[in-house]
């Protein structure tokens, strides 16, 4: 069975906040638990510069191959700042957020299927705005389809086109860093 494996950076990076894990012993664990290899994997985040950072330690890293990196095929977007107002003091605030990478994601998961690049789907994500997309590959395209994700926030709406679903906190402490 082809397997996929698709990553949101920024929801790993925040389970990662209070759960120190290791990507490449997160893939080993993916691997043993989907029974085999990974046919692909896709790692898509923001950042304020994506063509400096695609080349930095981090990301030059993660697409490294095994036994030295997890060898994702990393694909990062321009983050876009957002001006907020203190509805208190009116003062504006300047952030910057994730821009297009859920739109890559959703796209991403519908390209591979209809071109049948995988059986399997291996979604580490936890928004429900993916749900049409998950919902057309599993109803329409009959892949299966595989969460991967945090106890504290994954989607009951995916939850429930997932055909299993790996609990970031239950692979600890194969995960561990």
């Amino acid at each position: 069975m082809k397997t996929v494996w698709i990553i949101d950076g920024a929801y790993l990076f925040n389970f990662g906040r209070s759960h120190a894990f290791d990507y490449l012993k997160l893939k080993n664990e993916i691997v043993r638990l989907n029974g085999g290899p990974i046919h692909e994997s896709y790692f898509l985040n923001a950042s304020a510069d994506p063509l400096l950072e695609a080349n930095g330690p981090f990301y030059t890293w993660l697409k490294s191959a095994a036994p030295k990196g997890p060898k994702f095929r990393v694909q990062l977007y321009r983050m876009k700042e957002l001006h907020v107002n203190c509805p208190n003091c009116n003062h504006v605030f300047d952030r910057q957020v994730q821009q297009g990478v859920d739109v890559a994601i959703a796209t991403l998961v519908i390209k591979l299927a209809v071109a049948n690049v995988y059986d399997r789907l291996i979604l580490a994500a936890g928004d429900g705005d993916f749900e049409d997309a998950i919902r057309y590959v599993k109803s329409e395209l009959h892949k299966e389809v595989w969460l991967c994700g945090s106890e504290q926030n994954l989607s009951s709406d995916l939850q429930s086109y997932s055909d299993n679903v790996l609990w970031l906190e239950n692979m600890s402490p194969a995960i561990d860093k």
